[in-house]
């Protein structure tokens, strides 16, 4: 189990993912802890303005991704990192120096939390300050990050059960995070002709036995805000897309998880780093004429 105390880094701390791009219950709680780790962060990022002296002749292409720290997030920040892109991090977790190699990590990485919408626009002020240095290019934006709660019990929490709190934090973080985080973002990726690919999961198109039914209904809507956004950013040459994720094998899945894969027309669970490079060529040129579309990474469960 996760706890707000815990540290990760978003190249060495993964502890995995569950299925269907769906978090465990126990990181769902965006605590108040996680928000005054954030808020520290962001302000001893502010203190002398060292991000843009780092990177003032930074031409890399940059990435911003929602969810670094653990599973597909975590493999994303790899794939993406070794062709040579610059990936600015944000998870609740901040940066550990003391665990993590990454020369650039501390420059790179925002805690924010995603459940506070007053944190996310603090965040997208950091982004784009440290946006600066790449002339204020924003080329691609991944919105990773999902929270899915259980019951005490660890059982999955059906539509007679969830209650009204539950359901606007898992709305705030899986629906509203990425259209502000896409807002907030759009001159730097529009200056880049970026790409945004939005992270569903096949349980917005089925009951899921391990997604609870806030969850399932929020990558629904995030679909369905996927098709709206390609339509809205195409005319300013910033293409949308979404990835539905089935069951990729993670260090942390639900119970019952692994049995799912005998019935899977592929007979296996999917790895991260499968969803990582479907997530790079999105955002690359090789489909730079793909917007609107959701695609299924999930060996054929969704036939």
């Amino acid at each position: 189990m996760m706890k707000d105390s815990e540290q990760y880094c978003p190249f060495h701390g993964e502890t995995g993912t569950a299925a269907g791009g769906e978090p465990p219950a126990a990181a769902d709680n965006a605590g108040t802890q996680a928000a005054e780790q954030a808020r520290g962060l962001a302000g001893g990022a502010a203190q002398g303005g060292k991000h843009g002296a780092r990177f003032a002749d930074d031409t890399r292409k940059t990435l911003v991704l929602t969810g670094a720290s653990r599973g597909i997030g975590h493999a994303t920040v790899k794939r993406f990192s070794s062709e040579g892109w610059r990936v600015i991090t944000c998870s609740r977790q901040s940066f550990s120096p003391q665990t993590c190699p990454w020369a650039e990590g501390a420059e790179d990485h925002i805690g924010v939390n995603l459940a506070d919408a007053e944190d996310v626009g603090r965040a997208i002020a950091e982004i784009r300050r440290r946006l600066e240095a790449n002339g204020g290019r924003l080329h691609a934006l991944v919105n990773n990050a999902g929270i899915s709660p259980k019951s005490e019990s660890g059982r999955r929490l059906n539509s007679l059960e969830t209650n009204m709190q539950i359901w606007r934090a898992v709305f705030q973080v899986n629906f509203y995070a990425p259209i502000m985080l896409a807002r907030g973002l759009f001159a730097e990726l529009k200056a880049a002709h970026g790409a945004i690919v939005n992270v569903t999961s096949i349980a917005g198109g089925r009951v899921h036995p391990f997604a609870g039914t806030a969850y399932a209904t929020s990558k629904a809507a995030l679909a369905a805000l996927t098709r709206e956004m390609a339509s809205d950013f195409g005319p300013h040459n910033v293409r949308v897309n979404a990835i539905a994720p089935g069951e990729i094998a993670t260090g942390i899945l639900s119970p019952g998880t692994e049995k799912m894969a005998e019935h899977l027309p592929l007979r296996r669970l999917g790895r991260p780093e499968e969803v990582a490079d479907t997530i790079y060529y999105l955002c690359g040129e090789g489909a730079s004429y793909v917007t609107g579309s959701e695609i299924h990474i999930n060996g054929g469960q969704h036939v």
